[in-house]
């Protein structure tokens, strides 16, 4: 007689358990088209960098509007904290290992978030004439969104490690994300979630992207604390089915954007044919030779003051942000030159369009990146 089982295991698919099939057509990768939009606004590149305070600065955030892409600013960051943010950066970025988290968290407990900081920011950036998106805590986003989009904010990202539409608290009124959606006028994208059942909820309240992704950053560490986390693969596949319920249903597109974990453009590729609508990327840009951390990035919730869970990383300083979107690349594995790639495999599978990506083949393969690859496992690569 066998042993019930008290519930049945799931198995889910990271980058590195996947691979794309090609397709039965191929296509010159300059006829592809990777553009995206949310909203009115409009973007050559489906690339969006990370509201990390390492990434994201005022200056960033404007070249990347200037290349083609969005560049998000954290609100609950050193650019609204400290009137010169840069100096902290120093401190944060040159402290020893062993003493940065504490560091962090006395650097972001130190000082409140300034409004006059927020609308500083959010002016210098439109003043660019670049589109402007900043993120924020649920909990800050009441006091945080109508002071953002009062200076000219035109797309609100509210992020948390998980984020539901149904949150439980006895010591306050959640936020209510058709409230939000209703009184700021401007898109609203949240996240992270998951699951599928977590997204149909949260799209029906209006918002217009959902972030997928919980803990698969380099610098985060929730999965470790925590426990709680699903691969980007099977994640992007489950919420991207869950818009594809909703726009059968109601008419109405809402773009899954994958978070995290993304560090070549195979990878980005891969985010694509799971069904995303774009990516939003981190320490890749992080490596950038513009990227304020100074070749360091820490997550999110790394000053967390009780339960840290993001640590500060070094990653190096590898080109101008421009060069590892858009290349040339002068590397052989795949972390330079991001968009080339895309195109170029979209190419190979015959996808003309984002959407038609999102058909590609995708099979079961662990040994993908291995098969046949002694000698440079050996030698290693540049």
């Amino acid at each position: 007689m066998g042993i019930p089982q008290f519930k049945e295991v799931r198995r889910a698919y990271g980058f590195d358990d996947v691979a794309i099939a090609p397709g039965s057509v191929t296509i010159n990768p300059d006829q592809t088209d990777i553009a995206w939009s949310i909203g009115d606004h409009q973007f050559k590149i489906p690339v969006i960098a990370s509201a990390m305070d390492a990434v994201v600065s005022p200056d960033t955030a404007i070249l990347f509007g200037k290349i083609g892409g969005l560049g998000v600013l954290n609100l609950d960051g050193v650019w609204t904290r400290y009137e010169d943010a840069r100096e902290v950066l120093a401190e944060l970025t040159s402290a020893p290992l062993d003493k940065a988290t504490p560091l962090f968290q006395n650097a972001y407990a130190h000082e409140p978030v300034k409004e006059h900081l927020i609308g500083d920011c959010v002016r210098k950036i439109k003043k660019s004439g670049v589109i402007c998106a900043v993120a924020m805590t649920p909990q800050s986003t009441k006091r945080y969104a109508p002071i953002a989009v009062e200076a000219g904010a035109d797309i609100i990202f509210v992020q948390s490690t998980v984020t539901t539409a149904r949150h439980i608290s006895k010591s306050y009124r959640g936020l209510v994300f058709s409230e939000l959606v209703e009184s700021i006028k401007v898109p609203v994208i949240v996240g992270n979630v998951v699951t599928y059942g977590a997204t149909l909820e949260l799209m029906e309240t209006g918002v217009q992207g959902i972030l997928v992704g919980v803990g698969p950053g380099a610098a985060c560490t929730t999965r470790e604390v925590t426990g709680v986390g699903i691969p980007q693969v099977t994640g992007t596949m489950d919420c991207a089915s869950a818009r594809e319920e909703y726009f059968r249903k109601t008419g109405r597109y809402v773009s899954i954007i994958t978070d995290g974990g993304i560090r070549t453009g195979g990878d980005l590729c891969k985010v694509f044919a799971s069904g995303a609508d774009a990516a939003m990327l981190g320490t890749p840009f992080a490596q950038a030779t513009e990227a304020p951390g100074r070749g360091f990035n820490w997550g999110m919730a790394t000053p967390h003051p009780a339960l840290p869970r993001g640590t500060r990383i070094k990653v190096g300083t590898k080109a101008p942000l421009e060069q590892i979107l858009f290349g040339p690349s002068n590397v052989t594995d795949g972390t330079m030159n991001l968009i080339s790639a895309l195109r170029m495999g979209m190419s190979m599978v015959g996808a003309l369009t984002l959407r038609d990506m999102q058909q590609a083949e995708l099979v079961y393969a662990p040994d993908i990146k291995s098969e046949g690859k002694v000698f440079q496992m050996q030698q290693g690569r540049n």
